[in-house]
């Protein structure tokens, strides 16, 4: 399955893509983070990627300091190397670089502009209903029942 087809499934159809701006504040950010239910959120200038801020960030570089959440910018905090995947990369190119980079979020980007974002817990729900579905096919196969 390709990315774009994840993005374009029934759990994903109608998430919406929610991101920051550099200018924005720390604390405008946690509260999309949390409206949201979300671990990251992509940095948009002008709707072009320019950054990612994950909860973890956060922490580390703002909260830990006792920084003013209200005063901080996310372009302060954010990290700029932003690891992306394409609505033609399959699952497992996604699992593989998320793995690989240690990271929990990828946002899936036309033209520098995020289409949405996957998460390694949505990768491994895929997987696992896949898992389940092959599990089923070779029991009924083992049973004589298919077909």
């Amino acid at each position: 399955m390709k990315l774009g087809e994840l993005l374009n499934s029934k759990d994903f159809k109608y998430r919406v893509v929610v991101t920051v701006g550099p200018g924005e504040t720390i604390s405008a950010a946690i509260r999309k983070l949390v409206e949201y239910d979300r671990g990251s959120l992509p940095v948009c200038d002008k709707s072009e990627l320019v950054g990612i801020i994950t909860e973890r960030d956060i922490v580390r570089k703002c909260v830990a300091y006792s920084k003013d959440c209200a005063k901080v910018k996310v372009r302060d905090v954010m990290s700029e190397q932003v690891v992306v995947g394409t609505a033609e990369d399959d699952l497992n190119y996604a699992i593989n670089v998320m793995k690989q980079e240690r990271i929990r979020h990828l946002p899936v980007v036309e033209n520098r502009k995020v289409m949405g974002m996957i998460s390694m817990r949505d990768l491994l729900g895929v997987q696992l209903e896949e898992c389940a579905i092959q599990a089923r096919f070779l029991s009924d196969y083992i049973s004589g029942s298919y077909g």
